[in-house]
């Protein structure tokens, strides 16, 4: 009887799975269901607006914004550095609320107005990063639009003492959500380098908190809630709300350095008198280094006038001044030797705000060791230099100094002559700025610099690597005695790459530029074509600045 239930079970076994897959098959595969029709596939450009708008809500962000950016590592940097930014932001809050405080003091009986405890909490914002970049034939920009949400526990306590009452307003929680657009745009077109920074506020900003005065919510006064919102809102709205814009220059291509040169400074180094004796024979071989400070520029030179006591130079030197109110004139007498160090006779200083605009002015000065008044050993007599001086501003900044000019023309009384108000003689400043360049390649490196070449000078800029668009944004001064309306000035880009001690340099394009329209309309700023390469350009200001 075993033996007969174990083979049916066996031919059971057997026959039920394959009619239960046959069966299976039948009901779930074979027979689809009848209610289920196959979608229609269609391209996103041949949907209306209305079927657009219905799918907007299920496509990812990536799908509806391509450069979309989460923005992880800007979070956990703001996480990491929150505790010093929260310092930072309080020391601000502190220092800019104390004056305002301060005006209330002693009005409507209120004696004091502080923070007993101000933090901003242990919990940083939060980035939803997401950023869009927008380029036309005109102008490439770079439109950054992050979410920014604040949940915060701040703990800030002001307490408020009026008569004998002691007032405590508290900040318990604090809630922010805003979206700016923020903007970088290039101030000169094309050309990236220069830029400003435009912020506005897409959405209007939702502010939540929770306020305490005297240990009662006040924020649960019915309509006080809703008040507060709106005011801030609207608030807000009124000053960047978009289309009302925050505009910040990062820096001006115009005004590229931060100093400027305003105008020259004509020194006449005359002569010396009874200067000390150096030489073994009762003499000295004597010459005058002259220098403005806050330049780096190399100090001009006398020639030298041997074994005098009492030299004659009568030598004319120009300077370029940029700050006429705190440079000095910086004069240091020496004795030339042949061999070994030159000694120092003496030296001596002249601030440039002692000089009125375009009056000479000539100095007698005492020769001392150094400028400290109380050195003994400035005691000592060393001799007499004397030097005339002519401050020449710009033409473009003369009005600067006109109030200087006439205030000195009101005061002083002689000492000073007024130079004769002739036409300009053609001396002048040639400022080159080399703010960048683009699409610059080598055959075997690309490690860009710029090489001015003028009148026998060369300038350079500083090396770039690994770059096709350097910006450099470096000025170079040349003085010239007579306008320039005769001359080129040529600018090279070199790459150069050091191996096994060695330079390898290749040029990457030229431009010779001619100066006549520099001459003609005082300033020039555009793009060149750089000769021998293929879609190289290098951007290029020029300046011509006369007395």
């Amino acid at each position: 009887m075993g033996f007969v239930s174990a083979l049916l079970g066996i031919i059971g076994f057997g026959v039920g799975i394959p009619f239960g897959l046959v069966l299976g098959y039948f009901i779930f595969i074979h027979n689809e269901p009848q209610d289920v029709k196959v979608p229609i596939i269609r391209p996103l450009h041949d949907l209306d607006s209305d079927s657009l708008l219905d799918l907007l809500d299920e496509m990812p962000l990536w799908v509806k914004t391509p450069d979309y950016d989460r923005a992880d590592w800007l979070n956990k940097f703001i996480f990491d550095m929150w505790p010093y930014l929260d310092k930072a932001i309080c020391g601000i809050i502190r220092s800019t609320t104390e004056p305002i405080f301060a005006e209330y003091i002693g009005k409507f009986q209120i004696k004091s107005i502080d923070f007993e405890t101000l933090s901003l909490g242990t919990l940083s914002p939060i980035v939803h990063g997401k950023y869009s970049s927008i380029k036309t034939n005109e102008v490439n920009e770079l439109i950054l639009e992050p979410a920014i949400r604040w949940a915060g526990n701040p703990n800030i306590i002001l307490v408020l003492k009026l008569l004998s009452l002691r007032i405590t307003l508290q900040l318990t929680d604090l809630q922010i959500s805003m979206v700016p657009r923020i903007v970088l745009k290039p101030l000169v077109p094309t050309f990236p380098c220069f830029a400003s920074v435009v912020v506005s506020l897409m959405e209007k900003p939702h502010v939540d908190f929770g306020l305490k005065l005297l240990g009662g919510d006040i924020m649960a006064i019915p309509g006080l809630y809703q008040f507060i919102q709106k005011t801030i809102r609207r608030q807000v709205a009124s000053l960047y709300l978009w289309p009302q814009t925050l505009e910040m220059p990062i820096l001006d291509a115009l005004v590229a350095p931060i100093k400027k040169p305003v105008g020259l400074l004509h020194v006449k180094v005359v002569r010396a008198r009874k200067l000390l004796k150096m030489d073994i024979l009762g003499a000295s071989d004597p010459y005058v280094k002259l220098s403005l400070s806050g330049e780096r520029l190399p100090a001009k030179k006398t020639s030298i006038k041997m074994k005098t006591l009492d030299p004659e130079w009568n030598e004319d030197f120009k300077l370029i001044v940029k700050d006429p109110k705190s440079q000095v004139l910086q004069l240091h007498v020496y004795d030339w030797e042949k061999v070994g160090m030159h000694d120092k006779l003496g030296m001596q200083v002249v601030p440039l705000r002692l000089l009125t605009p375009n009056m000479t002015k000539q100095f007698t000065l005492d020769l001392l060791k150094n400028t400290n008044p109380n050195d003994p050993h400035n005691k000592k007599y060393r001799g007499k230099i004397v030097v005339e001086m002519t401050f020449n501003p710009f033409k473009e900044d003369s009005e600067r100094f006109s109030g200087l000019l006439n205030e000195h023309m009101r005061n002083d009384s002689g000492g000073e002559r007024a130079t004769e108000d002739v036409p300009s003689s053609g001396a002048g400043l040639l400022l080159v700025v080399i703010q960048g360049a683009e699409h610059v390649e080598g055959k075997h490196h690309n490690n860009p610099y710029a090489i001015i070449l003028f009148k026998g000078e060369r300038k350079n800029t500083k090396l770039i690597k690994k770059t096709r668009d350097p910006c450099w944004n470096e000025e170079f001064e040349f003085m010239l005695e007579e306008a320039p309306v005769k001359e080129k000035i040529h600018i090279e880009v070199m790459s150069k790459r050091k191996g096994f001690g060695f330079s390898f340099k290749e040029s990457l394009g030229h431009v010779d530029i001619d100066l006549i329209d520099v001459v003609h309309n005082g300033h020039i700023n555009k793009k060149y074509n750089l000769i021998r390469s293929k879609h190289g350009v290098i951007h290029v200001g020029l300046r011509w600045k006369v007395t």
